[in-house]
């Protein structure tokens, strides 16, 4: 029998995924499950970018491949309302915030190239550096100082002659860090000194709390040949399913570099833009996303609170984003989030976590921790962390059964249809 390429032997499964057979096994046997692992937000997608379907012509043709101009201004306009400045040539429309990442990763690095990233993050940036087939050197960042940036020379002590980019989360996800203009500004110092790329996503811009604001990389001056932010309408409008990213840079060989990998695949979602055509458009923008981020720190205040309540779990109160990073009481994450899904349940329901090493690549690291996604209404979250307690609880009386390995189940595939990672 043929054999598949190593390339997609060695892209890892997502941490945020990799749990979704037990999930249904639990389903299946009729247990109600609360879902904390994934990046998938409860609220309704505002009615007026539904609307912007209505426009479809008769035939749903493809758009440009760096999306239609409309979808474009409207962007640039979105943008220029951050204090970013661009045009619509400095501007790619992507399949999600997904592709942006990968066509920034492709167009600036090749193959056997280094790109440092803070850790923990995202855990697909590992799928996606598979696929550009460039490596991935982790900085580690720390709960203990708030996930802040280390200091300038462990950054540069990352650096070799193959790295080419510096790639960044900010608002952090799973770590709710904010970056401070200090901090990009050191990046930027150090992006220009050692002639790097600077790729900030910037997916979470706009859940930012406790009266933080949130800076762009491309706010900072003089990184024009240097800078790359990829984006994505998903959370801030709570439409994951419309496929809508961008790239951006002020970089002209990169847009054109980017164009060319976006002709490729033809052309972005055609529905999704129209849907962010009409909202942006409308005057239900930005007030209907500024409710949504009001309801997001009311729950990221409670999921806060309730976890410093249980005996044994730490975290840190995030300041943006929807996630937060929490140290449990147990000696593996996995194993525990498997055993939620697999053995315990009260009154027909558990819980459901994104175990913490996958978004880490040091080995080792977030072995304790899982990533807790707030994407719940209040009533919910305060029943599924009333059960991550009571769970914790029982777990640390109980010896762990024989056998209850996940690696044993991780390659039986999903049949729920469950979404796809975030």
């Amino acid at each position: 029998m043929p054999r598949i390429s190593t390339r997609a032997e060695r892209v890892p499964p997502s941490p945020i995924r990799k749990l979704v057979p037990l999930a249904d096994e639990a389903k299946r046997a009729g247990k109600r499950v609360y879902h904390l692992n994934i990046g998938q937000p409860d609220i309704p997608t505002p009615r007026e970018f539904l609307e912007g379907f209505r426009r479809a012509p008769e035939v749903l043709a493809y758009t440009p491949s760096a999306g239609v101009e409309e979808a474009r201004e409207a962007l640039v306009r979105y943008y220029r309302g951050f204090g970013i400045e661009l045009d619509e040539g400095e501007l790619i429309i992507t399949v999600g915030g997904s592709e942006a990442v990968t066509f920034a990763m492709l167009v600036t690095m090749d193959p056997g190239d280094q790109v440092i990233i803070p850790e923990p993050f995202y855990g697909p940036y590992n799928g996606y550096a598979e696929i550009a087939n460039v490596e991935i050197v982790p900085l580690t960042t720390h709960a203990t100082t708030g996930f802040r940036l280390p200091s300038r020379g462990e950054i540069e002590a990352k650096i070799t002659e193959r790295t080419k980019a510096i790639l960044i989360t900010n608002p952090g996800n799973p770590t709710g860090v904010v970056y401070t203009r200090e901090e990009l500004e050191l990046l930027g110092e150090i992006a220009l000194e050692y002639d790097l790329f600077l790729i900030s996503d910037e997916v979470y811009r706009e859940f930012v709390y406790d009266g933080l604001e949130h800076m762009s990389i491309l706010e900072l001056s003089g990184l024009e040949e240097h800078a790359i932010l990829v984006d994505s309408i998903s959370k801030r409008f709570s439409a994951c399913g419309a496929r809508i990213g961008a790239l951006a840079s002020r970089n002209k060989d990169i847009m054109a570099a980017a164009m060319k990998l976006a002709q490729t695949r033809l052309s972005p979602p055609t529905a999704g833009q129209l849907g962010l055509i009409n909202y942006l458009n409308s005057p239900a923008y930005p007030g209907k996303t500024e409710e949504m981020i009001a309801e997001f720190r009311r729950r990221r205040d409670l999921v806060y609170e309730r976890l410093l309540e249980i005996p044994g779990v730490f975290c840190l109160k995030p300041q943006g984003a929807f996630y937060v990073m929490a140290r449990l009481p147990v000696a593996d994450a996995e194993e525990f989030a498997a055993w939620l899904l697999a053995e315990f349940e009260r009154a027909g329901e558990t819980v459901m976590l994104a175990p913490g090493g996958g978004f880490y690549k040091t080995p080792g690291l977030g072995r304790d921790e899982v990533r807790i996604a707030y994407v719940l209404n209040l009533e919910e979250l305060k029943r599924a962390l009333q059960l991550l307690g009571e769970a914790l609880e029982e777990y640390a009386a109980l010896k762990l059964k024989p056998g209850l390995k996940l690696k044993e189940r991780e390659e039986v595939p999903s049949t729920s249809g469950s979404p796809g990672p975030a």
